[in-house]
């Protein structure tokens, strides 16, 4: 206890100055000069550089959807780069319908959270996407081939709505798959 109270009091010395610094370790004194050193070329740096005051973009509340900082611009934009496999018409359509539904009053409480999960999906679908539009073409393949043997545990419902939507090309899926999935499809 008393060594470690000794070294207290010697650290508490150094730091007050009573202690000449020809009696302090040399090691000790060389890191202490080259820290002050530090100190002193930080804050004389940082005195001779201009501030510089970053600028917040704010976005035009009047284009904003109530209660966001999201502007319809972008949610379109959104759209367009997420769902490349529709027709600008069904783009416009899922635009037209979203739009409306941010600016319904009775909506109010739940505009964020219905934009936030929009973009998430919107997201997950260009990230699958951009997976297939990679994927080698035999993958592709053995995918309708996949695809093939499993439709024979849908119903006949079932099959015929998914042969609707192979045909009017709203799977979200890179147009030469959905060929071989329809292909796959009416081979049956």
């Amino acid at each position: 206890m008393g060594r470690v109270l000794r070294r207290g009091v010697l650290f508490t010395l150094l730091f007050a100055g009573v202690v000449t610094p020809a009696a302090a370790d040399p090691i000790l004194m060389l890191l202490l000069g080259i820290a002050r050193d530090m100190v002193i070329n930080h804050a004389q740096s940082r005195a001779s550089r201009p501030i510089q005051v970053e600028q917040v973009v704010m976005p035009d509340f009047s284009k904003v959807y109530p209660g966001t900082s999201v502007e319809p611009e972008v949610l379109q934009r959104l759209i367009d780069d997420s769902f490349l496999y529709l027709s600008s018409s069904q783009r416009r359509e899922i635009f037209d319908s979203l739009n409306a539904a941010l600016l319904n009053p009775k909506n109010a409480a739940v505009r964020g959270a219905m934009i936030e999960y929009f973009a998430e999906k919107a997201l997950v679908i260009r990230a699958a996407q951009q997976q297939l539009a990679k994927m080698p073409y035999r993958e592709k393949q053995r995918m309708a081939a996949e695809f093939k043997a499993d439709l024979a545990a849908l119903t006949p419902e079932e099959q015929l709505e998914l042969g609707q939507l192979l045909r009017s090309g709203l799977l979200p899926v890179p147009s030469d798959l959905n060929q071989l999935l329809l292909a796959a499809f009416d081979a049956r």
